[in-house]
């Protein structure tokens, strides 16, 4: 049967709400291999490297990267300046080689207003106009394990939700001493800071798709979701990597 005009309108709509959805998704995980490929390539020159430090311009998300200031270490405590690696004034500086690359993939980065990188800027309340742009960690399910062990030390795996914040941890999964199946702690013990860097860094881990295959698997058969919520493909398992 031939379908109607009516519905080669709705079939055609919703192919292209799913077309969409895949070119943004593409779209931002693109940005983010762009930024883990810079981070590469600095921490190649200058292993302690943490932050960008750039200018830019514009309101929101509408951005112009005008030029990078240079390469920033860790923060030492919360009230000290991070310690400056590289200005590009140095002769002879490894990151001299890759100076024009770190602008223009800082800005290509942050183009789309919906990449995923603006969740790593902040402004630097060290130098008045400046902005940071922290770079991902080497190893990010590394980094998630650190994290959620802060809190529950006894985390073998987290419950992790695409649909809340890109990436929410909703659960998490302990080893028991007396020998019983775990159940997820419907309710983890989270800083705000820490419950935020990890929405960041699991929003990342479902949006890269070789990082989505290596460490988020299905959840148990009559999984029920600790917060009630419906169970869909977007609910995944990451097991902890053992605590180094």
């Amino acid at each position: 049967m031939t379908p109607s005009a009516h519905d080669q309108v709705a079939i055609l709509a919703q192919q292209r709400e799913e077309l969409s959805l895949a070119l943004r998704r593409a779209e931002q995980a693109h940005c983010l291999a762009i930024i883990d490929h810079l981070a590469a390539k600095i921490r190649a020159r200058c292993s302690e490297a943490v932050y960008v430090a750039f200018d830019r311009s514009g309101e929101d998300r509408a951005v112009t990267v005008h030029g990078v200031h240079g390469v920033l270490g860790e923060q030492p405590s919360p009230l000290g300046a991070c310690p400056w690696l590289w200005d590009g004034t140095e002769t002879g500086h490894p990151l001299n080689e890759i100076d024009s690359d770190i602008t223009l993939d800082v800005e290509y980065a942050l183009l789309p207003p919906t990449s995923p990188v603006w969740a790593l800027v902040h402004r630097n309340t060290g130098m008045d106009g400046s902005w940071l742009l922290e770079l991902p960690p080497v190893d990010r399910a590394a980094r998630v394990a650190e994290l959620i062990r802060g809190h529950h030390p006894a985390a073998t795996a987290v419950v992790v939700d695409g649909r809340a914040g890109g990436g929410r941890v909703v659960g998490v999964i302990e080893d028991q001493a007396d020998g019983d199946a775990p159940v997820p702690v419907a309710r983890p013990r989270l800083s705000r800071a820490c419950d935020d860097a990890l929405t960041r860094l699991v929003a990342q881990v479902f949006l890269l798709p070789s990082l989505a295959d290596r460490h988020l698997m299905p959840v148990p058969r009559g999984f029920a979701h600790p917060h009630g919520s419906s169970v869909s493909d977007q609910v995944r398992l990451m097991p902890l990597p053992p605590t180094a």
